[in-house]
């Protein structure tokens, strides 16, 4: 059997495709790419896109449209519906996906924790029992157990049933 060692910060590496400025604005204005940059979803107000560095299979964020890193100036009516896709996505996660659960985070700003400070963003997070172990605690690595491509394209078959 062939191991497979996930590692897609060396994608920018092999590729030499390095995105200038706010990589979550370079997703928004380019929805013509929305399929390489392995967007699930676009409204005139958020898109949905697969995280690169994930937690576990399925992981995604819910990202505004609108450049911010403050929450607060954010308006109401863009977090209100940030918040009811966060709802439908975690069914879509649960139901479509067969997820036992679901983290659901931001981190804002840099001592927040914040991987892309510059520009707010939602984690959706599916989880099932046990879907730790023992080398994320000690060898600071995460085993992505299954194809990334393949949970792409199959949470992307989910959207239409769950999001609109």
């Amino acid at each position: 059997m062939e191991n497979i060692l996930y590692a897609p910060w060396r994608d920018e590496y092999v590729t030499n495709q390095k995105i200038k400025g706010c990589v979550f604005c370079h997703i928004s204005k380019n929805a013509d790419d929305d399929k390489n940059l392995h967007v699930l979803y676009q409204d005139e107000v958020c898109f949905i896109v697969m995280n690169r560095y994930p937690y576990t299979p399925g992981h995604f964020m819910i990202i505004p449209h609108l450049h911010t890193d403050a929450l607060e100036s954010l308006e109401s009516e863009s977090w209100l519906h940030m918040s009811a896709l966060a709802q439908k996505s975690v069914r879509l996660l649960k139901e479509g996906f067969g997820a036992q659960g679901v983290n659901i985070g931001m981190n804002l700003g840099k001592a927040g924790g914040a991987g892309i400070a510059e520009h707010v963003h939602m984690h959706l997070v599916p989880r099932w029992e046990r879907d730790t172990n023992f080398i994320t605690a000690i060898a600071q690595t995460r085993v992505y157990s299954t194809d990334f491509e393949k949970i792409y394209e199959k949470i992307l078959k989910l959207i239409p049933k769950y999001l609109h």
